[in-house]
């Protein structure tokens, strides 16, 4: 796919009215591609967005759902192609990410986590290739998917999973389908904390600083563009995976 291909292109990108999914899809639109918005709760976000899309001559669309809900996450790529027509890119970026420890980590919680984050991407992904004739998947990842993060077991161990399906289903979609992963670093400090968060921790980065959506919003249209990489995960974290085991 190349730079000119993307323009007219329509992309679903999960989570996209807000952090990363939002700067993905801010990115696209700036190469012509129409944006299906995914949301769950953020209705009113939502809607702004696609409008401010729209204004850069595109179109735009929302599409509610609770990815916690196996029903709803099923029926989304569906959904996404009745109200645009057809689709070209699958963005799988929303995502929970709440604490646990090895000492408290609840069953619940690891279903809910696995869910979210690995569950509904895979169902995203299987749904997207069997209605494609040619098309492109990015999950979106953690550096840590290749230590660990003793602050955060559950969301890691489902991050994990799905960087063990992005291998799996670029094998599986070949030819006609991508599949890539993008694993941030220190991009956004989590729901509730500010930017004193990440100045904390650059310290543990390699380059000294932390990166902004901008960054991973680089490194998806670069897999995009490209119609020869499909199994591979992109770390957008300043080196700081090469250091190996995190305990949050």
């Amino acid at each position: 796919m190349t730079q000119a291909n993307l323009a007219g292109k329509t992309a679903l990108i999960t989570g996209a009215a807000k952090r990363i999914g939002r700067g993905i899809a801010e990115a696209l639109a700036g190469q012509g591609t129409n944006v299906v918005v995914h949301y769950n709760s953020s209705a009113k976000e939502a809607e702004e967005f696609a409008a401010s899309l729209k204004c850069r001559g595109i179109s735009a669309w929302t599409l509610k759902a609770d990815l916690e809900d196996p029903s709803q996450s099923a029926s989304v790529v569906k959904r996404a192609i009745e109200i645009a027509g057809s689709l070209d890119v699958l963005v799988n970026s929303a995502s929970i990410f709440v604490p646990d420890t090895v000492k408290d980590m609840e069953f619940s919680s690891l279903m809910k986590h696995m869910q979210v984050n690995a569950w509904a991407p895979f169902v995203l992904s299987r749904e997207f290739a069997r209605a494609t004739v040619r098309g492109k998947i990015i999950n979106i990842l953690d550096t840590r998917v290749t230590s660990l993060d003793f602050a955060h077991v559950a969301y890691i161990l489902s991050k994990q999973v799905l960087a063990a399906l992005t291998r799996m289903t670029a094998l599986e979609f070949a030819p006609d389908i991508t599949v890539n992963g993008i694993s941030p670093g220190l991009i956004l400090p989590p729901p509730g904390f500010d930017q004193s968060y990440l100045d904390k921790l650059v310290s543990s980065v390699p380059l000294k600083r932390h990166g902004d959506p901008s960054d991973i919003a680089d490194a998806a249209i670069y897999l995009l563009k490209s119609d020869f990489i499909t199994g591979e995960v992109i770390s957008v974290d300043g080196g700081r995976h090469l250091k190996g085991t995190t305990h949050g």
